[in-house]
């Protein structure tokens, strides 16, 4: 279409507005693409569709924004509609059922009890592991070891015996691989527990870690079949329920810091003018 037809028709329909036209090229290149990546962990086959199918896209795209962009002729209403309603009054929210529709907490954790909890459900966890290693007297450097083992994937081939003994790389590998791991869920912990403050520890001690465990357990089947068929998921399961319940209580029992949510929005947006809080100068 050219730039003359273009001014005809919109001399031609004086009450109405140019608009692109619509198009749907872009989600066949988008499917294209898709196809294109897919391929790459399926079949080369699937790649060269896609392939395909995105430079048709490309190529429709292009045809409708070039030489000339493509556009229709939108009609436009003159009248503009009255907003009407039935009520005659205002109807206000009371603040309770205002504050049951907030999706966020109005009270969380400091970062702080994230980091305790954290710590005091590591050094449980630990605690049921190396009760676990006397127990099984396998000794109590075999969860350790094992631990680490699970990022060395030589070790894996070593005997029982090996693996009990005690080794001092094995040993800073899995106390680092612990504690960051024992932080970054207790992080977890303190961001998570203020949406359900009625029962923390039942979420955080029974429910979390059986679900990460059946994670685990599904996983590790396929990526690493010997350490899965090292690992007594009993007592796994037995170190992630002490960590969870740790954690919980600890994370549970920290002091909350208010949100802004009760705060009016000219507040939270950054707004200053007199009057908007109760606080004197």
């Amino acid at each position: 279409m050219s730039v003359e037809s273009v001014n005809q028709n919109r001399e031609a329909i004086p009450g109405a507005i140019e608009m692109p036209a619509p198009t749907a090229w872009p989600i066949v290149l988008a499917f294209g693409i898709t196809l294109l990546f897919a391929g790459l962990v399926t079949n080369g086959t699937v790649s060269i569709l896609g392939g395909i199918i995105a430079v048709a896209g490309v190529v429709g795209w292009f045809r409708d924004v070039l030489p000339f962009e493509a556009h229709e002729m939108a009609p436009v209403t003159g009248e503009a509609p009255v907003a009407t309603t039935s009520r005659p009054e205002v109807l206000r929210m009371e603040a309770e059922r205002e504050l049951r529709r907030a999706f966020l907490p109005l009270e969380i954790y400091p970062v702080s009890a994230g980091i305790k909890g954290g710590l005091a459900g590591g050094v449980a966890m630990a605690l049921t592991a190396i009760l676990y290693g006397a127990l099984s007297r396998n000794g109590i450097w075999y969860p350790i070891n094992l631990l680490a083992a699970g990022f060395l994937p030589s070790a894996m081939t070593d005997t029982v015996a090996k693996i009990s003994a005690f080794n001092l790389n094995t040993l800073l590998i899995a106390a680092t691989i612990h504690l960051l791991t024992s932080l970054l869920v207790g992080l977890l912990y303190g961001a998570t527990l203020p949406m359900v403050p009625r029962r923390p520890v039942l979420l955080g001690g029974v429910v979390a870690p059986l679900i990460w465990t059946g994670l685990i357990h599904s996983v590790l089947g396929i990526v690493n079949p010997v350490l899965n068929r090292r690992i007594d998921w009993f007592w796994f399961v037995a170190s992630q329920v002490a960590f969870g319940v740790v954690a919980g209580v600890v994370v549970a029992r920290q002091e909350r810091i208010r949100t802004w949510q009760q705060l009016p929005l000219s507040l939270r947006s950054g707004m200053e003018a007199t009057g908007m809080s109760d606080e004197k100068p």
